[in-house]
């Protein structure tokens, strides 16, 4: 029997195909997201499709002790999360003093606090039973500075380590991490992070159902990294590595630019 999801995020772009392609595998679900008519919608879809139970939880998880409220009312229920997919967060455009200082900090506490204690809080629950499977969702942001996202690549830079540590120590528990570091992908992120216009997303990106299907799979088999573009996995593993810090800072500064 397939173990329950909870999936973050759920309510657009790659959360929603996450859900969909877990439902597949006639798998339960948690949804988490602000919008609760999506969820709802998302539910009805899934549900009547594939004969599954989806519970549906509308809160935002940027909140000081939202995430934590979020475990203990899903363990307080009965809920027995066996897979925890940690795909909410959300980007922002423009030189980081020029921002809005609230805003910058929302995202640390979404991108990073929010995930790193759901991953603590259900992370202990699986290894006290010996086996489950995470899935925190990074960027290939994470393996650079980003000039003009700042805080953004910062956060996916987080992500990116505290996964691939966590796996070495949770592993011999019976439970992997696997991170997930995407290139642009086609959903609303780039709209909400303000990147419309930039060189970013003009070349186009890959689809959302693809990217769900490939950090999915890499979680179940127990990956430590899944990129998922070929071209990204060359330049991130022996390009960028070997060109210098100010070439990358520009490469990445021009790539924001509008």
């Amino acid at each position: 029997m397939t173990a329950t999801a909870l999936v973050t995020g759920a309510s657009a772009g790659i959360g929603t195909e996450f859900a969909r392609y877990h439902a597949k595998r006639g798998g339960n679900l948690v949804l988490v997201a602000r919008r609760k008519d999506p969820l709802d919608a998302l539910k009805g879809e899934l549900e009547a499709a594939h004969g599954i139970t989806v519970h549906v939880v509308a809160q935002d998880l940027t909140g000081a002790d939202a995430a934590r409220q979020l475990h203990q009312s899903l363990t307080g229920a009965g809920h027995e999360i066996g897979i925890l997919i940690n795909n909410a967060g959300f980007g922002g455009h423009g030189n980081h003093v020029d921002r809005d200082l609230a805003a910058e900090q929302a995202m640390v506490d979404l991108n990073v606090m929010a995930l790193m204690t759901l991953t603590h809080l259900f992370g202990r629950d699986m290894a006290a039973r010996g086996t489950g499977k995470i899935l925190n969702v990074g960027s290939t942001a994470g393996f650079m500075p980003g000039p003009k996202q700042a805080v953004y690549f910062a956060t996916k830079a987080f992500v990116n380590s505290y996964s691939q540590a966590l796996d070495e120590e949770l592993r011999p528990k019976g439970v992997t991490v696997t991170v997930l570091a995407p290139g642009y992908v086609e959903t609303e992120f780039a709209k909400v992070a303000d990147l419309d216009g930039t060189r970013l997303t003009k070349s186009g990106g890959k689809s959302a159902a693809d990217t769900a299907r490939i950090g999915y799979d890499a979680m179940m088999a127990g990956e430590l990294v899944a990129i998922n573009e070929a071209r990204l996995r060359l330049m991130l593993g022996w390009v960028v590595p070997l060109l210098p810090r100010r070439a990358v800072l520009k490469m990445v500064s021009q790539m924001q630019a509008k």
